[in-house]
């Protein structure tokens, strides 16, 4: 994990950071799936609904790129598909994981990626409203202190299918 870092937040949550420093033209290597005006958003994809989970919570992920000089914070998100999302970290205590919503939001510094994981920062949806299919499509609302909010369409794909090509693709491109 050369360049990337696991940082906690005041909640003592944890996700990885990009420790590189990238120039504005140095985009990350995969086309985003939304710019909205320094952020680029990179690989968001959801988990389907699964037997071992009740179909009205889901996981979501993705990575931010922010490509300009000022920090930024995700604080918020929303779907017409889901009752209410959570930013949502996991917090070590000894050999327990404990799962935490985040009050003050997903730092996105300058310069930097920050990649929202499974058993890391993610978005947690609840009161899903359908059950999410393999190879649909979940609209989510992404509100960011500085940004604002930007629409991206989130890919659902299988658990397991997806999130660890995106963490091995991020550590060999940063």
């Amino acid at each position: 994990m050369e360049g990337h870092a696991l940082e906690r937040n005041s909640n003592g949550a944890s996700g990885v950071v990009s420790r590189f420093r990238r120039k504005p033209e140095e985009a990350p290597a995969s086309v985003p799936s939304a710019v909205h005006g320094a952020l680029e958003i990179h690989k968001p994809w959801a988990r389907s609904s699964s037997h071992r989970l009740p179909n009205t919570i889901a996981g979501a992920f993705l990575a931010v790129a922010n490509m300009g000089p000022d920090d930024d914070r995700l604080v918020a998100a929303s779907s017409p598909l889901a009752e209410r999302i959570e930013l949502h970290g996991i917090k070590v205590v000894g050999a327990d994981i404990d799962m935490r919503p985040l009050a003050s939001g997903v730092a996105i510094p300058a310069g930097r990626i920050t990649i929202l994981k499974p058993r890391g920062y993610h978005l947690l949806l609840q009161g899903v409203k359908a059950p999410l299919a393999k190879g649909s499509t979940l609209p989510v609302t992404l509100t960011f202190e500085r940004a604002g909010a930007v629409a991206v369409a989130f890919a659902v794909e299988e658990p397991g299918l997806i999130g660890e090509a995106i963490l091995n693709e991020e550590h060999h491109r940063a």
